[in-house]
């Protein structure tokens, strides 16, 4: 079912690119690529800004839509009228996915024209000048949902692990290493971070060291190089993981993004 929608088509420029990027949150309002089947590791709420959406959720019928709700590891393809989308992403293990607003347990083409316009509003106070002063990644969800998203428990050891990733996801921790820093066995590790996260560790993994290329968008080293500094361990290997997660080449992710303003924080110490 297509969900109803009154939404009118905005005037979107090159000007109009931004990324807000944090450790657990991205906001993007870029250019959407050509549709083809990808799947990330991010609760992803992608919004409509100069044509209408169509989303076809894991080999599902394809859906005319203002607002699509993806969940996490769920395979997807996403088209636009426009050539432009927005996008809010949210990393699912720093969530309560039972508590998060029905909004954003959704899956698919939703019905949300105020979600829609108090994005699309954000967008334009983001990008006037100087319109991102002072900004915290604390203010993410504020800004976006009016308060902060609940927030999961997890269990001590896998919240160490999970720090870990996060402060260095480009780095190539295992599983085995993980297990030992917890002191765990390595099949108790596993088992119990996939039972804390739902996903299982070498998924996130994956998730993580990809997601870090949104720190390298504007990066003027060749592409091995940008693959050896996230840690894949040649091109091959990065630009297949890299069109797996993102539907892309990384090359043509890199070009899409020379016009794009980044808003980034140093991460945490």
């Amino acid at each position: 079912m297509t969900p109803a929608t009154s939404f009118v088509p905005q005037r979107f420029t090159s000007a109009d690119r931004v990324m807000w990027i944090t450790q657990d949150r991205v906001f993007y309002a870029g250019l959407l690529g050509t549709p083809c089947l990808h799947t990330q590791g991010a609760i992803i709420a992608n919004v409509a800004i100069d044509g209408p959406l169509r989303v076809r959720v894991d080999g599902g019928d394809w859906q005319s839509t203002e607002v699509a709700i993806i969940q996490p590891h769920v395979p997807y393809e996403i088209a636009c009228e426009g050539r432009h989308v927005l996008n809010v992403s949210i990393e699912p293990e720093t969530v309560d996915m039972d508590r998060l607003p029905s909004l954003l347990r959704s899956c698919g083409a939703v019905a949300a024209p105020d979600f829609a316009a108090h994005v699309r509003d954000v967008h334009r106070r983001l990008v006037v000048p100087g319109g991102a002063p002072g900004l915290r990644p604390c203010d993410f969800d504020p800004v976006f949902f009016g308060h902060t998203l609940p927030s999961r428990s997890l269990d001590r050891r896998i919240t160490r692990v999970l720090d870990s990733i996060r402060n260095n996801p480009t780095g190539a921790i295992a599983a085995a290493e993980c297990a030992s820093l917890v002191n765990l066995s390595f099949s108790r590790f596993l088992h119990l971070f996939k039972e804390e996260v739902g996903i299982p560790f070498r998924n996130v993994r994956t998730w993580k060291r990809a997601r870090s290329l949104l720190h390298h968008v504007h990066s003027s080293s060749n592409l091995l190089h940008v693959a050896l500094d996230i840690g894949y361990p040649d091109s091959t290997h990065f630009s297949h993981s890299i069109r797996q997660v993102y539907g892309l080449k990384p090359k043509d992710i890199i070009a899409g993004s020379r016009k794009l303003r980044i808003i980034t924080h140093a991460p945490a110490l």
